[in-house]
């Protein structure tokens, strides 16, 4: 690994751990020449995959978009980000885990919507209203009054 510091590629791990959420490994190098300490992470390489849009183009996957988008939702709401970061990274292991190169927009909305539906009602009708295309208030009504009965039969 090259040391960031004086470009040298001999170093020696010090330690090594895994991170948190087990995904990568935190590895403290030294480096033999100048003697300085850097921190690396190595993680398993993941194929791509790709999102089919409603068009039919395809892009990337980017969890980034999808936490953009859950972030928007939850916008001056009471969800701490832990909840937001775990719901994205649910979302991208059940992305990666189905086992196929491509994945719908509509099945990446349906998962999200899903989630959110446990975490704020109030950034679930909002990201429903957005991403079914609510056409008008009749729509809107009626998704929360599908909230308000489901949320009455739970108590």
């Amino acid at each position: 690994m090259k040391c960031n510091y004086c470009g040298c590629v001999d170093s020696k791990v010090i330690d090594s751990r895994m991170t948190e959420d087990g995904t990568s490994i935190r590895r403290r190098r030294e480096c033999l020449q100048c003697k300085r300490r850097f921190t690396t992470y190595e993680m398993v390489e993941q194929s791509s995959i790709y999102v089919v849009k409603k068009n039919g183009g395809r892009q990337e996957y980017d969890a980034n978009k999808v936490r953009a988008g859950i972030v928007k939702a939850c916008e001056k709401r009471p969800v701490p980000i832990y909840k937001i970061d775990r719901l994205v990274n649910d979302i991208t292991k059940a992305v990666l885990n189905s086992g196929s190169n491509e994945v719908s927009t509509a099945r990446i909305g349906d998962l999200v919507m899903e989630g959110l539906k446990g975490i704020d009602d109030v950034a679930y009708v909002r990201y429903c209203s957005v991403y079914q295309e609510f056409k008008d208030i009749e729509t809107f009504m009626a998704k929360i009054s599908e909230i308000l009965s489901k949320n009455k039969t739970v108590k």
